[in-house]
């Protein structure tokens, strides 16, 4: 028995040219999926198409500002023009300023909701036809530990992935009918380029580590792994529902 086969499905990821969207690409497509990695920086969209052809794995980049609606929609209607059909939606991109909350500037809060979590809402309403088209879909919605609790900076991101928690919860219940099934995965802090200024200090890097019972950080394989379960037929019962990989951080 093959699990977690996603042959001929097509997956779209926004942000997926590079940390963990990137490693979600790769482990979807490495599944038989196609792929479609959508961001705003081209260079980086063809550097990461290399890597995944590299692997053998059928994929496409396609250009998209997320925080644009007119964007998005045109994004999958490209993926369907190209592909046929969408299965797949990874909502990953995502951004961050770590800041006080009286010291952000109100257009940096906006941009910050805007992108992680508006986006999620509008990639995933233009894509609702296209998965009533094929009799369902998957849709992986990318939060945070800080969707569960607060920190000392980054209310902004908190705010954000908190709500990326609650849309997961009530798509999956409202989409439920259409087998339309609707998850999110709370990463543990990860090596990732939003994390680096935090990592190469390597004091902070050991009191980041410390906050994980399983003494590392995450992966971006790590938070691939889940991703693929959720995508795949495996977690057909599965919905509303938020999954941390965060190597026992949130239960501590």
């Amino acid at each position: 028995m093959k699990l977690f086969d996603l042959t001929e499905k097509v997956a779209l990821v926004t942000g997926g040219n590079g940390g963990i969207g990137l490693a979600m690409s790769k482990a979807i497509g490495e599944a038989g999926a196609t792929v479609v990695i959508a961001g705003r920086n081209e260079e980086k969209n063809s550097q990461s198409i290399k890597k995944l052809e590299s692997l053998n794995i059928k994929c496409k980049s396609l250009i998209v500002d997320v925080v644009d609606e007119t964007s998005c929609n045109q994004l999958v209607d490209n993926v369907i023009s190209d592909f046929g059909k969408l299965n797949i939606l990874v909502n990953n991109a995502g951004t961050n300023i770590r800041k006080r909350p009286e010291e952000y500037d109100l257009d940096e809060w906006k941009g910050i909701i805007d992108t992680n979590l508006i986006s999620m809402f509008t990639c995933s309403k233009a894509s609702f036809k296209h998965f009533k088209d094929v009799g369902g879909g998957k849709i992986i919605n990318i939060g945070s530990m800080h969707s569960l609790f607060g920190a000392p900076l980054g209310s902004a991101y908190s705010a954000s992935k908190g709500g990326v928690v609650q849309l997961s919860r009530d798509m999956g219940v409202n989409l439920a009918k259409f087998n339309i099934r609707v998850n999110a995965i709370c990463p543990g802090y990860a090596y990732t380029n939003l994390t680096t200024a935090l990592t190469e200090d390597k004091e902070m890097e050991k009191k980041l580590i410390d906050l994980h019972p399983l003494g590392r950080l995450a992966t971006g394989e790590d938070v691939a792994h889940a991703a693929l379960f959720l995508a795949s037929d495996e977690s057909s019962f599965i919905t509303g529902a938020l999954l941390p990989v965060d190597g026992g951080y949130t239960a501590k």
